[in-house]
């Protein structure tokens, strides 16, 4: 796997109809920055259009180069990738299409959590985003000849999607090579998640296209190493739970001893996503009404 970021605001190429202009946004989350997909050759769909920054969208459309674009598509509604979708579609007269806005497809008990008043952690949430037209799981649009399909994976967001064409398909957030996924309740739900990539392991794709890193070139092996990591993360807070009720906080502090401090809050957040599964699936119960900071024990 290359390792090396390409030139933040080039266009690479990556084969016929796949081509990617990074964005300046580098971070601990966002490893060497968005990956901003255009896809097709002649006429394109733009995916992830990135954040708000002037030198991105300028880059943008030098890449486009005069090109047709038929289509803005955005993931998931997090500031790293939504916000310029509209400035672009502006720039370019595209609509902007996704699932939905921030919250679509949240479950009931997320949105009893996020109106205790936990907010989204990791990247941000893009709250304003509403795209001019929602595509539903399964539905398809043409792109430059081929077919491309909107797949609706929930779990680093509840209204994420990955895009597939052909035998390659944009995994956005939900599968990345240089880092699992982050869960983040109220809008990352870890139940979801596992059953997206459930989804994405029952399919035959010869490459993923992430968000953020470098092409996936064993699909099936990085899907079997996400849900392995997963169980074994929750075996680490089961066994940590039957030495009695923990917040997640407490959990992530005897679990993560050897992470960047700056990233504790992040896998705070991933730990609570694990507590909340565990709820769902009948292994554990908060000690009180469901919150950021409330303890869980066994059942």
């Amino acid at each position: 796997m290359n390792t090396q970021p390409p030139t933040a605001g080039a266009l690479t190429e990556y084969e016929p109809g796949v081509a990617m202009v990074l964005a300046p946004n580098a971070s601990p989350m966002t490893y060497w920055g968005t990956n901003t997909w255009l896809i097709g050759e002649n006429r394109l769909a733009v995916l992830d259009p990135g954040p708000m920054d002037q030198a991105h969208l300028s880059a943008l459309i030098n890449a486009i180069d005069g090109r047709p674009v038929d289509y803005i598509l955005v993931s998931h509604a997090h500031v790293d990738h939504s916000p310029l979708a509209h400035p672009l579609a502006t720039e370019v007269g595209a609509p902007v299409l996704a699932f939905g806005p921030a919250t679509r497809g949240q479950k009931p008990h997320m949105q009893a959590l996020a109106a205790t008043g936990l907010a989204g952690g990791g990247e941000g949430i893009d709250a304003g985003f509403k795209p001019d037209r929602t595509l539903e799981d399964g539905e398809t649009i043409l792109v430059d000849g081929r077919m491309l399909t909107a797949l609706h994976t929930p779990g680093h967001m509840s209204n994420h999607l990955c895009f597939a064409m052909e035998d390659i398909l944009f995994s956005a957030d939900h599968v990345m090579g240089w880092a699992s996924s982050l869960v983040s309740p109220p809008d990352g739900d870890l139940t979801e998640f596992m059953k997206s990539c459930e989804k994405l392991a029952a399919r035959q794709d010869r490459i993923y296209y992430p968000g953020h890193g470098a092409p996936v070139e064993n699909p099936a092996d990085r899907i079997a190493w996400l849900l392995n990591h997963r169980r074994s993360r929750e075996s680490q807070i089961v066994a940590a739970l039957r030495d009695g009720p923990a917040s997640a906080s407490t959990l992530t502090k005897r679990i993560y001893t050897d992470v960047n401090p700056a990233l504790l809050p992040a896998a705070t957040r991933n730990v609570l996503a694990h507590l909340i599964d565990l709820v769902q699936r009948g292994q554990a119960k908060p000690l009180g009404d469901l919150a950021a900071e409330v303890k869980f024990q066994l059942i």
